[in-house]
Parts: C-alpha cells; sequence; structure tokens
C-alpha cells in the first residue's frame, strides 16, 4: 500500500528486514502456519479488538505486518472488513495464495498509502520489534493519522523487565540480517500516550512452550477529538 519510490522503503532497517523475511518467507510460513494456534490468550485479545472496532462502524482493521495472513483471514472469520499490509513481497505472495478472498498489499507500516482516517483499527501483532527505537514516535504517529477518531490500534510484542534487543544473521538456514528490538509495556505506552493516543489495557503473559520473553500486548484508541486526552 505504500509508494515504492518512498523514501522510508530506501531506509537501511527497512531494507533489510524485507530482503531477511524473503528469505524466510517459504520456511517461516510452514513452521508457523497458524500465528495464534496455541495461544488463547493472544486469539482472545484479537477477538475483542475486532468487537471493538465493529461496534463503531464498518471502517476497515489494517493487519500491519500480516505475514503469511492468518491473522487477517481470522480477522475477516470474524466479520471484519481487514487487509493484509506486510514488508516481503514474498510473504505476500503467499498470503494471497492461501488466502486467495482477501486482499494483501506490499508496504511498510511507517509510510502506508492511505488517506487520513481512513481505518478503523490498525493491528500489529510482533511487527514492531523491527522498528529502532528512534523511529517509534513517527511510526505512531502514522498510525494516528489513518485511524479515524475513535479508532482503536493493538500491539503486540516481544518484553520483559528490561530493554534490549537482538541481531540475527542466520535463520531456517539462510543468510539474513534482522535486528530485533525488545521493549518494557511501560515505555511504549508513554511513547504512545504523547502521540496523541489514549491508553485503554495492557496485559503482559508469560513465555509459552518454546518461547524465550514474555508477550506485551497494548490497547490505545484515537480520541474522538484530538484535544480529549481524558
Amino acid at each position: 500500500m505504500t509508494h515504492p519510490e518512498n523514501s522510508a522503503l530506501t531506509a537501511g532497517f527497512i531494507t533489510a528486514t524485507r530482503a531477511s523475511y524473503d528469505a524466510i518467507a517459504r520456511d517461516y510460513t510452514a513452521r508457523f502456519p497458524d500465528g495464534l494456534g496455541g495461544l488463547p490468550v493472544d486469539r482472545s485479545l484479537v477477538t475483542a479488538f475486532a468487537e471493538l472496532v465493529t461496534e463503531r462502524g464498518a471502517a476497515p482493521i489494517a493487519d500491519l505486518g500480516s505475514g503469511p495472513g492468518d491473522v487477517t483471514a481470522r480477522l475477516h472469520d470474524l466479520g471484519v472488513p481487514v487487509f493484509g499490509v506486510d514488508l516481503s513481497p514474498g510473504m505476500v505472495a503467499l498470503a494471497r495464495k492461501a488466502h486467495p478472498a482477501l486482499r494483501f498489499h506490499v508496504g511498510s507500516m511507517t509510510s502506508l498509502d492511505l488517506p487520513d482516517a481512513t481505518l478503523g483499527g490498525v493491528l500489529a501483532l510482533y511487527s514492531i520489534i523491527h522498528i529502532p527505537d528512534e523511529h517509534l514516535p513517527a511510526l505512531f504517529a502514522e498510525f494516528h493519522r489513518v485511524l479515524q477518531p475513535g479508532g482503536h490500534v493493538l500491539l503486540g510484542f516481544q518484553s520483559g523487565d528490561e530493554e534490549g534487543g537482538m541481531h540475527l544473521s542466520e535463520r531456517f538456514g539462510h543468510e539474513i540480517s534482522l535486528d530485533y528490538y525488545w521493549r518494557t509495556p511501560d515505555s511504549v505506552a508513554d511513547l504512545l500516550t504523547k502521540t496523541g493516543f489514549r491508553l485503554q489495557a495492557r496485559l503482559l503473559r508469560g513465555p509459552l512452550d518454546d518461547e524465550k520473553r514474555p508477550r506485551a500486548f497494548l490497547l490505545a484508541r484515537r480520541p474522538e477529538q484530538d484535544w480529549d486526552r481524558s
């Protein structure tokens, strides 16, 4: 959904992230055919998010970092108008093949090709983890821009009591260059609030199975009026 000529797509971290997921797209999809499978807490939050969005009308949800498209399809099954956006053309091709009735677009969440106040909801599950700290304020400003007043955003990300990150140069036997950034719920909530969002809920669940870090979820809302921060 982003113009190819947009300079954001040429940023170093975006180029590296896109190339990395293109390299591992098929193996990643085979390893995680249902990103919410076995995760009842995650699924319940996505369901609640869908209900909050549809209560306000028929404006669509953008699933940002949609990957293989399974969460996009789950939202569609819940009766929500939804489309997926992913940086990786390889991921988008697999999502379109698996879910031909749904819309998936190649684009960067940092610069969406959407008019202002278009969306009823923004979903970003485990995708802001590849955004460097210095780019988060602009990212959340972009979310705020494309959401209708009263619209909701749900973020999910690996977290913990401390911040940090890691760099991967190999995954599934492929050479990649992929940076991960860990953040505390408080630090991300603070940025959302400073951007103009009203925080509605936060949850931190412990690691499950082979997960190594807790998962944080933040639900926030763009106020009906930008001056309304109550």
